[in-house]
């Protein structure tokens, strides 16, 4: 435990590093705070600091630098804060101008995290356990071969090309599709495969393909997510030398960012703060995550998070993916019908 004026010393060098990006002397420290004592005692404290991992510097008379630990006490000491009246504002007049769509939803949202907290902004798609058979058609193209049109529950749309051993007529593809439809509504991939319904051949064909495309959805495990804020990363002084962001942006060219950056528990719409080597994953342990979830529990759920150097604006940052979760969250349940 910190006494008062250490920790107080501690929360002005993580704020002015944060703010600055330069080692904080100790008069930058008594300028920042009235502690009443001299620069010879707040070095004396920067020492302790130093001794127990919250800083580092790089000799005795230096400024001091933040390390892992002295964030990791910052964060888990703040006070809860909201996003400002006016951004809320903001964000809900952008969500009021864009098209009632999911997709469009989620590259707003994007856009928005990164602006506001001037880092990377990664959000996957809310994603049921298993998703809901909603709406089937049936497009005669060419001879035998046919598309099939398949909408799931939460907005979801996949195609697929079949091939019958002979042709189709549309009406007749339109009848199969009404039956499928008011066989199949609402059900998972489960309880369609369960289900002893008399079919036709063709319509036992379409319902395989249906059951594949639905199999594939649900063993998706992290779906490519809406990813924007690259650029201020590459603008953050600690960055300047490309090969400490080479990892970074081969994660993101491989499309595997998220499995590095989710933590193995995650609670629903509960903020996680993910400092430099608590990550796992090598590649992200220069970096922080913060991460929510958002959707509706048991029905369809999603993650928002920002990455974004170790020192990054964690309170305005934890605030935005507390409030955009809030913002997806009820936008997923008119989705839903909720």
């Amino acid at each position: 435990m910190l006494n008062t004026r250490r920790e107080t010393i501690l929360k002005s060098i993580v704020r002015q590093y944060i703010a600055k990006a330069t080692p904080v002397s100790s008069q930058s420290i008594i300028e920042d705070n009235r502690l009443g004592v001299s620069s010879a005692t707040i070095r004396n404290e920067m020492a302790y600091l130093e001794e127990e991992n919250y800083i580092t510097r790089p000799h005795s008379s230096a400024g001091g630098i933040p390390l892992d630990k002295g964030y990791r006490h910052y964060v888990d000491t703040l006070e809860e804060t909201a996003l400002p009246m006016v951004d809320q504002r903001l964000v809900a007049h952008l969500f009021h101008q864009v098209e009632r769509e999911l997709e469009e939803w989620l590259n707003l949202a994007a856009t928005l995290i990164a602006q506001l907290a001037q880092n990377i902004a990664v959000i996957t798609p809310p994603k049921p356990p298993a998703y809901q058979f909603k709406h089937l058609e049936l497009i005669a193209l060419h001879h035998s071969l046919v598309l099939i049109v398949l909408v799931l529950r939460g907005a979801r749309a996949r195609e697929q090309l079949i091939t019958f051993p002979e042709a189709i007529p549309q009406w007749d593809l339109a009848t199969v599709a009404n039956r499928l439809n008011s066989e199949y509504a609402d059900m998972t991939s489960p309880q369609i495969a369960a289900r002893n319904a008399q079919l036709s051949p063709a319509e036992q064909q379409i319902t395989e393909c249906v059951l594949k495309m639905m199999r594939a959805e649900d063993n998706q495990q992290y779906q490519d997510p809406y990813l924007d804020g690259m650029h201020f990363i590459l603008n953050q002084p600690e960055f300047a030398q490309s090969r400490r962001l080479l990892a970074l942006m081969e994660l993101v060219e491989q499309r595997k960012l998220l499995q590095h950056i989710m933590p193995a528990e995650l609670p629903f719409r509960q903020v996680r703060v993910v400092i430099g080597r608590e990550n796992k994953a090598e590649a992200v342990q220069e970096y922080s995550v913060v991460i929510s979830q958002y959707g509706l529990p048991h029905e369809a759920i999603g993650t928002i998070s920002v990455v974004g150097p170790t020192r990054m604006p964690y309170e305005r940052t934890i605030s935005t993916v507390d409030y955009l979760s809030l913002v997806l969250s009820r936008l997923v349940a008119e989705v839903y019908g909720r």
